[in-house]
């Protein structure tokens, strides 16, 4: 068994430490955004394969037999790589898909629904948005440069930003409820916009935001092709045990 882990969130890397502890043979794979990763216990790669076909030949000549990923809810072009790459080479693939944020948290929250992630969401009143989307998706809101926007990010940008009137807060997450406070009342936040990613590393920001009453605009998932998925890190252990001892 030799295992590709696409990775780059936190429970990736609670998968990583399993796989290493267990004796499994695997590469983790970092697609490169982040200037200084999380140290792996595995062989580490970094940078995209080259699109579906560049990932299925990967997948042959590393003699890759099993596919985990377990990438960022929103990293979504690399989800829909694997699930191709995958059925084109008979590749067992699971994906660890974090819970999403619910219905009961958005009523807690006074949340409102984004589904594109546009930034037709925000009222046209000058307010101060944290934005909390990381640096892929900020152009949108150069829409609306009459709010300030707090952007949180693990590294500096190596280009101007999009928006007129911003600050960045450089810092790597798990964050907490009481950090996540200080930041919304240092910088005076009066809404938080926020993708849904799930888990709990990432939802201080939300918990805070309820504590202040502030409103929370959500923005929905994007849709990916049918695959199997697990919420929990033994469920991802056990899946690669059953496929050890049916010899898939």
């Amino acid at each position: 068994m030799r295992v590709l882990l696409l990775g780059g969130t936190t429970e990736a890397s609670q998968i990583g430490r399993e796989l290493a502890a267990a004796g499994i043979a695997g590469v983790y794979s970092y697609a490169g955004r982040t200037a200084t990763p999380v140290a792996q216990p595995l062989p580490t790669r970094v940078g995209g394969f080259g699109g579906v076909d560049g990932l299925a030949e990967y997948l042959r000549t590393e003699r890759i037999t099993h596919v985990i990923d377990a990438t960022h809810p929103f990293a979504s072009q690399i989800s829909r790589n694997a699930v191709e790459a995958c059925a084109k080479t008979s590749s067992p693939l699971i994906a660890y898909l974090r819970e999403p944020w619910g219905r009961g948290a958005r009523r807690r929250m006074a949340a409102r629904r984004d589904r594109r992630g546009r930034s037709g969401s925000l009222a046209d009143q000058p307010a101060r948005i944290f934005l909390a989307i990381g640096r892929q998706h900020l152009s949108p809101f150069a829409a609306q440069p009459q709010h300030f926007y707090l952007l949180r990010l693990v590294d500096a940008p190596d280009t101007a930003l999009p928006l007129p009137d911003a600050e960045i807060v450089l810092a790597r997450g798990p964050f907490t409820t009481e950090g996540d406070l200080a930041l919304l009342r240092d910088h005076r936040i009066t809404h938080v916009v926020a993708r849904n990613a799930g888990g709990e590393g990432a939802r201080a920001k939300l918990d805070a935001a309820r504590t202040l009453g502030l409103p929370v605009i959500m923005i929905d998932r994007p849709s990916l092709p049918e695959r199997r998925t697990v919420q929990s890190v033994d469920q991802i252990m056990h899946w690669l045990t059953q496929s050890a001892c049916l010899g898939v």
